[in-house]
């Protein structure tokens, strides 16, 4: 029988893995310009909305909410509909848009790729899994849904698999600083913030990586107790209001370092 201590750790654990997993499914699929090959679907020409300010980014989701009104069976504006209400924290919205979506376009990559990330987001796990491995080809595999699928095993606690799945995804797109940063992040669910933080700083050395990615090393960083360093690598190079919300972010993320304390204790008196 599972001892009390031992369920209190677990409920623990997963509580940091979900934040940290999460962390890592944002960054899965959005880094870089690639597109995935999927005929229909395009969302060229569009600003990242990863750049957008809390006001912006409100604004944005709202436009595209009428566009999707009017149209909900336009892929495109769909997908970047789901994306809007993902980062403004209505995951359950986003998940109903994508699998209205998913109904539509059942053999669109893009698409199951988008639904998987929406499933993970709302902690269905294995329906997200299946999504994800459905909408890959072996013969032609796509690396930011090799990514995906690891995010997602890692989150499951299949953390072998899901680090094998990130070298096979840094084979197909070397250096693709999302795909470091997911590892780092499979370092930071294992415990091991050192190795964690050697991957995360491989990343923001990237070109191409993005302020999530600088937001995932200053979480690390802060986990270790270096929380001015934290702080800083949070800010850097950023404009003041995106700068503000990092710190936000970090601040927020940092509230569970004592969980992580009690529960490295916890497993030490448990051995």
């Amino acid at each position: 029988m599972t001892s009390r201590r031992t369920a209190k750790t677990s409920a623990k654990r997963a509580t940091i893995a979900a934040l940290a997993v999460l962390a890592a499914l944002s960054v899965a699929g959005c880094a870089g310009k690639d597109r995935m090959s999927t005929g229909s679907v395009s969302r060229d020409g569009s600003r990242s909305l990863n750049s957008l300010s809390g006001p912006a980014l409100t604004s944005s989701t709202d436009a595209l909410g009428r566009a999707y009104s009017k149209n909900p069976k336009d892929a495109a504006t769909a997908m970047r509909y789901a994306e809007a209400l993902q980062m403004s924290g209505r995951s359950d919205q986003a998940l109903a848009v994508m699998r209205k979506l998913a109904i539509d376009f059942p053999k669109e990559r893009q698409v199951l790729a988008g639904y998987g990330k929406a499933l993970a987001a709302a902690g269905e796990l294995e329906p997200a899994l299946d999504a994800v491995r459905r909408a890959q080809t072996p013969e032609y595999p796509d690396w930011k849904l090799v990514s995906a699928e690891a995010a997602i095993l890692d989150q499951l606690g299949q953390q072998d698999e899901a680090r094998r799945l990130y070298g096979r995804a840094l084979e197909l797109k070397p250096g693709e600083p999302s795909v470091l940063s997911n590892l780092g992040m499979s370092h930071l669910l294992g415990g091991d913030l050192k190795q964690a933080e050697h991957y995360l700083r491989q990343a923001v050395q990237t070109p191409g990586a993005d302020s999530r990615v600088r937001q995932n090393l200053a979480l690390v960083v802060g986990l270790q107790g270096r929380f001015k360093e934290a702080e800083e690598i949070a800010t850097r190079e950023l404009p003041t209001d995106q700068a503000q919300a990092n710190v936000a972010y970090l601040r927020s993320m940092l509230a569970q370092q004592n969980t992580w304390s009690q529960i490295r204790e916890e497993e030490r008196n448990t051995n």
